[in-house]
């Protein structure tokens, strides 16, 4: 590889040919700041906060973008810089909504922090202001244009999901960030991910709030409000309150959600063992009965809405098993209902989940097993956070508490579920055991672990050989379904997520500043602490968990997609038009 010599503020750094001033400054110990930039997603050079001087240049120029070349001396901080750098941070203040005070993003945005440290207050740049109109018309997101400032990130990251909804209307000062023909964001085919929210720098884009409702429930002592965690949220939650990426904080999280006043506090896990039973039962009914293969998981709901949008007709190769949110709470407004009494209609069933398009599917057909929606609000991991927040909880220095039983128990392979091949890998270990008739104590199945956006595997059970793939992210998905249409396919059983990572990488997760989710492996750091809680636990397979022996005993007494299970744990799918 052939490498290039050169200075950044006076340090000598070598870089691989090609590579940009911006890589170069990072290879130097240097962070340069940027709005705009996103690496390998973004990189159009467009907000011009990222400019600097070097020799061989014209003026000043675009780090994101500018190629090094050999012994160029590059200087990021001169004087001529940081005035342009201020002098661009006014241009875009100067029409933007500057409410900074109640905005969601305040202390964790990317232009608030620019300004602070460049003594950027207010613009001196006055004139025409455009306002826009608020798009709150799905319900899992709010586009405020008033407060974007047009870095593109957003829809660069819509694209790279293959879904391009989104994009820019009009020209010059009045230009927006919309759908187009300005038709509102439920007017199009958008899958409800959230991955636009996760990479905007501002409050331009941001999950719907439905913490008022939450709050007003546990306000309300005519309602039961009990909540559920998903498997993902205890190794990104900690991240909202200044704890490492990766941090597991399931005993700080259920201390939270005690003291804030559920009734209850569940674990979304108990429904990830399962979504595992009822779903490989209905792989092998499908296997025995010549039904419709490969077999696609249908967990990701964002995942979902994209196969309806997309691949209408490839429906029928949808898993009819419900998410394990809607497990969950089909069982709590069932069973839980049942055992403690309570009319289902007097429950209120919250959960605190990583995905915008939660908040979406909560509102589908066919998701009431007890005539009453399974569940009632979801939340994204920032909603609880900013909960906690409100409550003066001081959350480090809460004690370790464990769930509420039984509905709180589970196993290994629910807690993976939160990364990319999590499913797979708990669907084969409950396979090996059903289909070899033997407690196997080998169920790490790393061939389907890693970040990789589709991993393919052969894995043999019981003699005979089984083709799976895993996806993640709804480029991969595309793949993945073009591959199955077009009869190239031949794996068995497919995992798809809708989010780049799975879970830990999803649309309501912490925000993190671009610089690190640029440097920083996210989806793999987060899955880790889902791994390694996997490991340490003494139960690592679905159909061992102490619950799910407990509800088919004594709920689902005809057994694994019998009757009772298929109307209470199973769903439908619509073909959507785009």
């Amino acid at each position: 590889m052939e490498m290039i010599n050169c200075k950044v503020n006076g340090i000598a750094v070598s870089v691989p040919k090609g590579s940009t001033i911006l890589e170069a400054a990072r290879v130097a110990g240097v962070e340069i700041p940027t709005l705009c930039y996103m690496k390998k997603i973004n990189e159009i050079g467009a907000c011009r906060i990222c400019v600097v001087e070097a020799t061989g240049a014209r003026g000043l120029v675009t780090a994101c973008v500018y190629p090094v070349a050999e012994g160029m001396e590059i200087k990021t901080n001169t004087e001529k810089v940081q005035k342009a750098r201020k002098t661009t941070l006014e241009l875009v203040l100067s029409t933007h909504d500057k409410r900074c005070l109640s905005c969601v993003r305040s202390t964790n945005c990317e232009l608030q922090k620019l300004c602070r440290e460049y003594g950027v207050e207010e613009s001196s740049f006055e004139g025409y202001k455009p306002t826009f109109d608020i798009d709150d018309s799905t319900p899992h997101l709010v586009r405020d244009n008033n407060k974007c400032i047009l870095c593109r990130r957003c829809v660069a990251v819509c694209r790279e999901q293959h879904v391009a909804v989104i994009g820019a209307n009009d020209r010059g000062i009045d230009t927006s960030i919309g759908s187009a023909f300005k038709v509102t964001l439920n007017e199009t085919p958008c899958i409800s991910c959230g991955q636009c929210v996760a990479v905007c720098p501002t409050g331009a884009l941001t999950e719907k709030d439905d913490t008022a409702k939450v709050w007003a429930a546990l306000a309300d002592p005519t309602k039961h409000v009990v909540v559920q965690t998903a498997p993902s949220i205890r190794a990104t939650l900690g991240e909202c309150f200044g704890m490492p990426i990766g941090t597991n904080v399931e005993g700080k999280m259920v201390a939270a959600l005690r003291r804030l006043g559920f009734a209850k506090v569940f674990d979304t896990d108990f429904a990830a063992d399962l979504t595992i039973v009822e779903e490989a039962n209905e792989l092998v009914e499908r296997i025995k009965n010549n039904g419709v293969l490969p077999m696609i998981t249908s967990c990701s709901p964002g995942w979902v809405k994209f196969c309806e949008f997309y691949y209408p007709d490839l429906l029928s190769h949808l898993s009819s098993c419900k998410s394990p949110q809607q497990m969950a709470g089909a069982v709590i407004k069932t069973y839980y209902a049942s055992k403690m009494g309570i009319d289902p209609k007097d429950i209120v069933s919250v959960s605190i989940m990583p995905c915008t398009a939660k908040k979406f599917e909560i509102g589908r057909e066919d998701q009431s097993a007890a005539g009453v929606p399974d569940v009632d609000i979801a939340l994204t991991t920032r909603e609880l956070a900013r909960m906690i927040e409100r409550a003066g909880l001081k959350f480090e220095a809460l004690p370790d508490e464990e769930f509420d039983s039984p509905l709180g128990e589970d196993t290994g392979a629910a807690v993976i579920f939160g990364a990319t091949g999590g499913v797979m890998e708990a669907a084969l270990r409950t396979a090996n055991d059903w289909l070899t008739g033997k407690d196997n104590l080998d169920v790490d199945f790393h061939a389907v672990r890693g970040t990789e956006s589709i991993k393919e595997a052969t894995v043999t059970i019981n003699g005979a050989d089984i083709k799976v793939a895993v996806a993640s992210g709804a480029s991969a998905a595309k793949e993945v379904m073009d591959k199955i249409k077009s009869g190239e396919a031949d794996w068995t059983f497919i995992e798809i997520m809708g989010c780049p990572g799975g879970c830990v990488n999803g649309g309501g997760q912490p925000i993190q500043p671009q610089y690190v989710r640029d440097t920083v492996d996210l989806k793999a750091v987060r899955a880790k602490a889902l791994y390694d809680q996997d490991a340490a636990m003494s139960l690592r397979k679905s159909h061992e968990s102490p619950v799910v022996k407990t509800l088919y005993s004594e709920w689902y007494t005809d057994g694994f997609g019998g009757h009772k299970a298929h109307h209470d744990l199973h769903t439908t799918y619509v073909a959507r038009k785009k």
